[in-house]
């Protein structure tokens, strides 16, 4: 387990002694959380997102500032389990509280204000160095450890360049024991949404991105002019919930692909969430097609019966 026990620990060992320690570790940590997501809150009204999901994050940080214990205790009794029981907060917005308390970030929060780096993250697993997690960061464009267990059962992770099914083996493991307790239990509801949707959303933020329509932020990476360039987008197609940008990665600057590639995050009305990256096949049956990475066969069905209709 390699979660920062520090930020687990009860209030009463954090902040002073005894009751007004305790009371001010809770204030601390709770008042934290919160921020975060008023923070999120805050920056998906200025990209112009849909109203729910602004309105959910700011509801779950009244929730976990008015919460009269503090919210790491509450996790390491009780699990993350816990917190759906709570007013106003579901599986998704549960799970990204505890990747704030124990990892000490939110990834989604990073990825609103442009400097995610995924990279780092990627390090904290066993046998993954600077240079495999790079490789994985721009092999995958991958972002969160979530996503990276995906790509590990789903056969994407042994395509990256230095990992073999060994390998694999580990990196499974231990994002099992990294992510166990961190996480709610599977959600029943799981899926992905269907490849027309996914496709419909690249066509709009690409259409959009091309006439200046949207928003943009100012990614740390690869901006040494701190560049207000990026274009994000978010929108809905029920019971989804959708967020757009161009892939800021070192290979697609290197290939000069970073108005192609299009990386989407997608949440369902719990806000549970996942991701996949969308580009323009240069080869076979789907060249000149755009492509979901990891669903070309999905891809391939969607456009022979597109076809097919026409």
């Amino acid at each position: 387990m390699t979660t920062d026990r520090r930020l687990l620990q009860p209030s009463r060992q954090r902040g002073g002694h005894g009751r007004a320690g305790a009371e001010q570790g809770t204030c601390n940590l709770n008042a934290r959380v919160a921020a975060d997501l008023r923070e999120a809150a805050k920056l998906l009204a200025l990209q112009g997102a849909d109203g729910f999901r602004i309105q959910a994050y700011r509801r779950a940080a009244e929730t976990v500032e008015t919460l009269p214990e503090d919210i790491g205790a509450l996790i390491m009794r009780h699990g993350v389990e816990r917190l759906i029981e709570l007013p106003n907060i579901g599986r998704g917005i549960a799970a990204a509280i505890a990747e704030m308390v124990g990892h000490g970030r939110w990834s989604r929060l990073d990825r609103l204000r442009g400097d995610l780096e995924p990279t780092a993250l990627f390090q904290r697993i066993p046998g993954i160095g600077p240079g495999l997690a790079a490789r994985i960061r721009d092999t995958l464009h991958l972002d969160t450890l979530e996503a990276l267990e995906v790509a590990a059962h789903d056969g994407r992770l042994a395509t990256v360049p230095g990992i073999g099914a060994r390998r694999v083996e580990a990196i499974r493991n231990a994002l099992a024991s990294m992510l166990g307790r961190l996480r709610p239990a599977p959600h029943e509801a799981a899926h992905r949404p269907p490849v027309a949707v996914l496709l419909d959303v690249d066509h709009d933020y690409r259409q959009a991105a091309r006439s200046g329509r949207l928003p943009t932020i100012v990614p740390k990476r690869f901006n040494p002019e701190g560049r207000k360039w990026l274009p994000i987008m978010h929108t809905s197609r029920e019971p989804w919930h959708f967020t757009a940008l161009f892939s800021n990665t070192a290979l697609a600057h290197q290939l000069g692909r970073t108005r192609d590639w299009v990386v989407i995050y997608f949440y369902d009305t719990q806000h549970w969430e996942g991701q996949c990256t969308i580009v323009t096949e240069r080869r076979g049956p789907l060249a000149g097609r755009r492509v979901i990475r990891g669903r070309e066969t999905e891809c391939l069905r969607h456009y022979t019966e597109v076809n097919g209709a026409s």
